[in-house]
């Protein structure tokens, strides 16, 4: 059977177009009764203090800012640097050949997301302009400069997102090669200081840009709107991040399950250059290990940043703590800069003196130390910074140290929770232990159910260390906080420096995730140059290298086994940020809808029953995206499956053909692309509907998603990482490949695969894009009920049936068993 990606593609056009065909019908329809706009205290009135009122460092804030954009461009600067190191290192030309495939499937895939993207936006686009164009204009500024301003930074984010992944996957794809060659030494620590070195670069880049455009937006665009192209911002960035997220996910799952099952089938080995599947097990591991966390790690900094300047200008009443507070924050995330740049060329000298030439190394040993290193620094400069530049606060001289240590709490919660998640799945633990323990006997059932509890167990561990963090955080906050800086919720306040703590160690939290794709893609490399046929005369040639191949392996095998296992910990991290930084946003909505805690305080609480079936629906939502995002890649994994298994050549051929490789990249992408439109249309709908259901009813929705999300993501994240983890003692440390034992753990694996890299890690982004698109909809939605609440009803009612339309689609389209009768239809009909 043909499958042709024009005919998914136009399938889900023709959807994308009959919903906004419907959408926009509807909102032009509703905003005849907005053609009256009326003040509102909400995202519109976001307007910025005057930043050179107040004096820092015997300069003006404004241009005490100016100053940090050399320090962007030293990020920038930073990123090249190392990236153009990584390009002129040596490796040999079959490994460079191989590589190059790789990115060259990463750049169609890249290319079709761009124009998704895109089609994606025109919805976003769409609620932007309803609501700064006719709801809530800019106060005392022209539509026609305002509006074009806000949808251009919404482009912006957008593009931020994408240019990042992209970049992301040009290094990692310069680096698998670079360290597949460096193991024919037969010396760990190259291996360990090239995926580190490349995941370096992409944080320090992403940080850089990011932190560059938002010091743009405050400083050299007009106060007045600059808020609302914050928010544009956040909101793109937030879409893109979700579309690659979910998307990348779908795909790499698709792929690596296609790959993985054909070692059992056909008892082949990993990565064998005869399986088609391979090639696009490599694209898979950029599109979704590199691509998704280099877009959502983008967004995470942005959002969290914007929902921190949103509480600041309406939660805090004297324009000049405004401004300090503002000033502080900025002048901490650059400084975040500083300390990953320092944390890393410190731990790199340790890990040189201990490790360089040495023939053994626990690869996991000096990523711990970098992550540790980092959070001292971190720190030690985040109460050096908050001295210097707000040694008073109102009139209290004391709170500087208490505002630091509540970012410390959040600082060192970056570097706990990775601790815990090593707890359940490091090779070393005694969880992921227990997964190979029980398959031993029991075989996959066994070795599943014992992830099933690695998984659970985490979820208590790290929801109590948050607890605790944010506990800490809470009680500081009681110390004059509220007094001195004039502030309502100071509270909410020290949530959102919290999770701006957690990512006090910015590029070093974005490398160690980066760390996984490259050490994966190697051991493919490896195989798929066919290096082993080389001689061992024109390598010694060449490269002077005494080759042992089966040390090489073993090496590549052993290093794959940590990059698991920090991916698997920068996973809770970014998680955390989003719920933590939710509540600041959640707030933001809460002070709109009650005029600044004014009025309907009421309305938050147990005894408003929307409030608490908007509880109950948030759970709904969670579990039924977790399904969806594993339905897609379920089928997608059949629909692989099925053509490897017909297509796959292993008697006298050395590597599947690239048409045959290729073929199985196209499969990968239709079903994440197939998937990813019935996903974004069913949040972005329900969004929309829940929104014109009852405002209060929306904030319970908005709690229950971050609260369900939250620990259903740690659940998923860390099973997936004990049964990974697993297949890895079974390969590297009892050597029996090919064997029962490792059938069983491939199979939770592939179990496991879904958890931890499609549905966990797509949680993030579909909980701060729902909440920043809430901010815009919810205030649509009061505005209309005001002046006809029957209307506000009607299109609540049309916006969930659009939404369960695409929800019901997410299954009953995507299914197994429909694409089978379809097949043999078509089969007839020829």
């Amino acid at each position: 059977m043909r499958i042709g990606l024009h005919r998914i593609v136009s399938t889900s056009d023709r959807f994308a177009k009959l919903a906004a065909t419907l959408f926009l019908f509807l909102t032009l329809g509703a905003s005849a009764a907005l053609a009256q706009p009326e003040q509102v205290s909400g995202e519109a009135n976001l307007k910025l203090p005057d930043l050179s009122s107040v004096q820092f460092l015997g300069m003006d804030g404004h241009s005490l800012l100016t100053i940090g954009i050399l320090f962007c461009i030293f990020g920038l600067g930073f990123g090249l640097v190392i990236y153009s190191r990584l390009k002129n290192l040596p490796v040999h030309r079959s490994m460079r050949e191989i590589s190059e495939l790789i990115y060259e499937t990463c750049k169609t895939y890249l290319i079709t997301q761009g124009r998704f993207l895109l089609l994606l936006w025109a919805f976003i686009a769409v609620i932007i302009v309803l609501y700064f164009g006719v709801l809530a204009p800019v106060p005392n500024k022209p539509v026609s400069t305002t509006l074009p301003m806000i949808l251009l930074f919404s482009v912006i984010g957008i593009a931020g997102s994408y240019g990042v992944a992209w970049f992301g996957i040009r290094v990692n794809t310069f680096a698998n090669s670079r360290t597949a060659f460096a193991s024919l030494g037969g010396k760990p620590y190259p291996l360990y200081r090239i995926p580190l070195s490349a995941g370096m670069s992409i944080g320090m880049m992403l940080i850089s840009v990011e932190l560059l455009i938002m010091l743009f937006i405050l400083l050299f665009i007009p106060r007045d709107y600059a808020g609302p192209c914050f928010i544009g911002f956040a909101i793109g960035e937030s879409l893109g991040a979700a579309a690659l997220r979910i998307a990348g996910g779908i795909f790499t799952k698709i792929a690596d399950i296609g790959s993985d099952l054909m070692k059992i089938v056909f008892k082949i080995k990993e990565d064998d250059a005869r399986n088609p599947g391979v090639i696009a097990d490599c694209t898979g591991d950029n599109a979704g290990d590199s691509v998704g966390p280099s877009a959502d790690g983008f967004e995470t900094y942005g959002v969290t940043g914007v929902a921190l300047i949103t509480f600041i200008l309406l939660g805090v009443k004297t324009p000049t703590v405004q401004v300090q507070l503002l000033v502080w924050i900025f002048v901490m995330r650059i400084m975040m800069l500083v300390a990953s740049a320092v944390a890393y060329f410190l731990n790199s000298a340790i890990a040189k003196a201990r490790y360089d030439g040495k023939n053994e190394m626990n690869f996991e040993s000096p990523l711990t130390s970098l992550v540790w290193i980092t959070s001292l620094v971190s720190i030690g400069l985040t109460y050096l910074i908050s001295y210097l530049i707000i040694p008073q606060v109102g009139d209290d001289t004391t709170q500087w140290w208490k505002l630091a240590s509540i970012i410390s709490c959040g600082t060192l919660a970056g570097a706990i929770i990775p601790e815990l998640v090593k707890v359940f799945t490091s090779v070393e633990s005694r969880h992921t232990k227990e997964v190979v323990i029980s398959a031993q006997e029991g075989g996959a059932s066994l070795g599943i159910l014992s992830g099933f509890v690695a998984g659970n167990f985490s979820g208590y561990y790290l929801g109590l260390s948050m607890v605790i963090l944010m506990g800490i955080g809470y009680y500081v906050s009681t110390f004059g906080l509220a007094e001195a800086a004039t502030m309502i919720a100071p509270a909410v306040f020290a949530f959102g420096l919290v999770a701006f703590g957690f990512l006090g160690m910015g590029p070093v939290t974005i490398a160690v995730d980066s760390y996984g794709p490259v050490t994966d893609n190697a051991q493919s490399v490896y195989e798929l140059s066919l290096i082993e046929n080389v001689p061992t005369s024109e390598l010694k040639r060449d490269f002077n290298l005494d080759v042992n191949f089966e040390r090489a392996k073993h090496l590549l095998e052993e290093n794959d086994g940590a990059g698991n296992t920090f991916k698997a910990t920068a996973k809770p991290v970014l998680i955390g940020t989003a719920v933590v930084g939710a509540t600041t946003m959640i707030f933001s909505i809460i002070m709109a809808l009650t005029n600044g805690l004014s009025a309907n305080v009421d309305k938050l609480s147990l005894l408003h029953a929307p409030f608490v079936l908007g509880l109950i629906t948030g759970g709904a939502m969670i579990y039924w995206f977790t399904g969806a995002s594993t339905q897609a890649v379920t089928t997608g994994a059949y629909r692989a499956v099925e053509f490897i298994k017909a297509n796959i050549r292993l008697d006298g051929v050395e590597k599947a053909s690239v048409s045959d490789s290729k073929k199985v990249v196209q499969i990968c992408t239709q079903y994440a692309q197939k998937g990813m439109l019935n996903i974004f249309l069913a949040v972005f709908f329900a969004t929309l509907a829940f929104a014109f259901v009852e405002p209060f009813y929306f904030i319970g929705y908005l709690i229950s998603i971050a609260i369900f999300g939250l620990y259903q993501a740690i659940f998923m994240a860390n099973a997936g990482g004990a049964w990974d983890n697993a297949k890895k003692i079974v390969e590297v440390d009892l050597k029996q490949k090919g064997t029962p034992l490792h059938d069983a753990t491939v199979i939770g694996d592939t179990v496991g695969d879904p958890f931890k890299d499609t549905s966990s890690v797509a949680m993030n982004p579909v909980i701060k894009f729902t909440t920043l698109f809430g901010l815009l909809a919810v205030e649509l939605a009061v505005s209309l009920a005001s002046k006809n609440a029957t209307l506000t009803r009607v299109l609540a009612l049309v916006f969930f049936l659009i939404s369960f339309f695409f929800v019901y689609r997410s299954f009953y389209g995507m299914r197994i068993g429909a694409e089978v009768r379809r097949k043999e239809v078509h089969a007839a009909a020829d």
